[in-house]
């Protein structure tokens, strides 16, 4: 229960309870928004954990095919380039 307090002129302040039980249609649509909300927000961090991985995984790539053209440019010039793997 949610107590509240609200002053007041008088000698002893007026106290509002929240009987709101578990059941209550305001209190589920409270729940299913916030639960909404913190899910997209995970959404949105995993989005960008995937756009972040994305650009990572191209760049490995890149390097991969420049390291293997110099690999190969280098045996070229070490022997006649019969023996590349």
């Amino acid at each position: 229960m949610d107590n509240k307090k609200i002053p007041n002129n008088l000698k002893e302040p007026i106290i509002l309870k929240n009987d709101r039980g578990p059941n209550d249609l305001e209190e589920q649509i409270d729940m299913l928004t916030k639960q909404k909300e913190y899910m997209q927000k995970k959404c949105r961090e995993a989005g960008a954990a995937i756009l972040d991985l994305e650009f990572k995984v191209q760049t490995l790539i890149k390097d991969l095919d420049r390291v293997s053209e110099e690999r190969d440019n280098f045996v070229r010039m070490l022997g006649d380039g019969d023996d590349l793997r």
